[in-house]
């Protein structure tokens, strides 16, 4: 690929262009490499309408739980690499300070967050489309995640990465003429009735499953 005042560059492309790019963006991340973002203009990828529609429900012990009952389980991407981040943290500390050795081991955790990074953001990628293409209007609770970011859950929390996930959704809705709305957090949809809309009121955690008491409905 040719770049005006910087010439020919040998690239590995992550997909094909769907039509000539408008204007190119040179970024480069904290381990050394360099990404292009290109800007085109594409018709709509409109997807064919479906009735089924879909609730997501996002944890940590469990990813997202779907109103069909569907679960997707927490790939953890950071819990699993922290054996081996704390070890590199180590050999970072003990590098001196200004010298060709440490900037050496601070590479070498910077490719290692990288890698957590990008395999969350491909898992994201992966669950998001998969919902998006199989349901016509997806809802998510709209989660204080800065709140839960402050608290004993904060290293989970990250690790799941709520906010670029359901910002995947959004603009995925957004491209493929889906339908997507955050519930208000503070509404009580454990306490409707998904049959009748009948409230009857909050219930301990323990309990998961309910009989309505105006129509019946399990």
């Amino acid at each position: 690929m040719y770049v005006a005042k910087v010439g020919n560059l040998k690239v590995t492309w992550s997909r094909r262009l769907p039509a000539a790019p408008t204007s190119l963006t040179v970024t480069k991340d904290s381990c050394g490499r360099y990404f292009f973002s290109f800007v085109v203009d594409t018709e709509p990828d409109i997807l064919p309408e479906l009735e089924a529609e879909a609730g997501i429900d996002l944890g940590l012990s469990a990813f997202a739980v779907l109103s069909d009952g569907r679960k997707i389980d927490s790939p953890r991407f950071l819990r699993r690499a922290e054996k081996k981040l704390k070890r590199l943290q180590r050999e970072l500390s003990r590098k001196a300070k200004g010298s060709k050795n440490r900037a050496k081991a601070r590479i070498k955790v910077a490719r290692q967050h990288a890698r957590v990074a990008d395999r969350r953001r491909d898992f994201h990628h992966k669950a998001s489309t998969q919902i998006i293409r199989d349901n016509q209007a997806v809802y998510v609770e709209d989660l204080a995640v800065s709140g839960l970011g402050r608290t004993r859950l904060a290293k989970s929390v990250h690790d799941a990465g709520w906010s670029a996930f359901v910002g995947m959704l959004e603009y995925k809705a957004i491209k493929h003429g889906r339908t997507f709305a955050k519930v208000d957090r503070a509404f009580p949809s454990s306490q409707l009735c998904s049959a009748c809309g009948f409230r009857d009121g909050p219930k301990p955690l323990h309990v998961r499953e309910w009989a309505c008491g105006e129509c019946g409905t399990a």
